[in-house]
């Protein structure tokens, strides 16, 4: 079965920052599996995506879960935690918790839920052994949650190879063009649905592994200081932002842009 409706949601994984198109819009992971979705299905797929970068999962799922039920989509996705873990407190059993009620939810509604992980980022921001310990924690969790009925989970954090620099973004926090299709990948591969060829997904995972990490002053001049900034005043790079696609659209299979 390929499914011809699907509505994402979630924070900046979901919303594909990093993935960064010329004229100023964010592509990503699923924005890639609509794309693929819609070359291997037979008729017309639609495809929304709710999500908005900086949410805690809290906000994902008061403000996009409901919403994306009332479309009746035949597939959901929910990335969320991500911003959770990177406070300084968290509560991991309840932020696994959270994830596996929501997908019960939509389960229940009809709709199958894909539930996936993010990729780990880690190995090259500062402080990043204690993302490394979170994040290790939370798949655990999770993953001692499953299986449910209904439920697919697309297990990112477990894929090593994402880790490597060339998947990411000039911020070392989000992954670039490559990264979001390798996703999209192991989405579609999940789904049981061919991943095109002319992503390279296959031919970036044979070639040899990126330069290592490296952090200079004009790196936390341009990104970790206004982290913390945003962190001191309590504001997030997604306020004042909305959902991308906010209503099921049908796509466009021809439309993909160059990686």
């Amino acid at each position: 079965m390929v499914f011809t409706s699907f509505i994402a949601i979630g924070d900046s994984f979901t919303e594909g920052v990093g993935d960064d198109l010329p004229d100023g819009r964010q592509r990503g992971w699923a924005d890639f599996v609509a794309l693929g979705l819609a070359q291997a299905a037979a008729e017309p797929v639609r495809y929304a995506n709710l999500a908005i970068r900086g949410r805690k999962l809290t906000p994902i799922l008061t403000e996009q879960l409901e919403p994306a039920i009332a479309q009746h989509p035949q597939l959901v996705s929910l990335n969320g935690g991500g911003n959770d873990i990177m406070r300084p407190r968290v509560t991991i059993d309840s932020v696994a918790h959270q994830l596996i009620d929501a997908a019960d939810r939509v389960a229940a509604s009809g709709s199958r839920m894909l539930l996936l992980s993010g990729a780990n980022p880690s190995r090259h921001l500062p402080m990043g052994g204690l993302l490394r310990k979170r994040g290790d924690e939370l798949a655990v969790a999770v993953r001692d949650l499953l299986p449910r009925d209904g439920v697919l989970f697309v297990d990112n954090w477990a894929d090593e190879s994402l880790e490597d620099l060339r998947y990411w973004s000039a911020d070392r926090l989000h992954l670039n063009a490559l990264g979001h299709a390798r996703v999209a990948g192991n989405v579609l591969t999940a789904l049981d649905v061919p991943v095109p060829a002319e992503w390279g997904v296959a031919e970036v995972e044979a070639a040899p592994a990126g330069a290592p990490s490296r952090r200079t002053a004009d790196y936390y001049r341009r990104y970790v200081l206004p982290w913390i900034g945003r962190r001191l005043t309590g504001r997030s790079s997604g306020d004042g932002r909305t959902a991308k696609i906010p209503e099921l659209t049908v796509v466009d299979p021809t439309s993909a842009q160059p990686l």
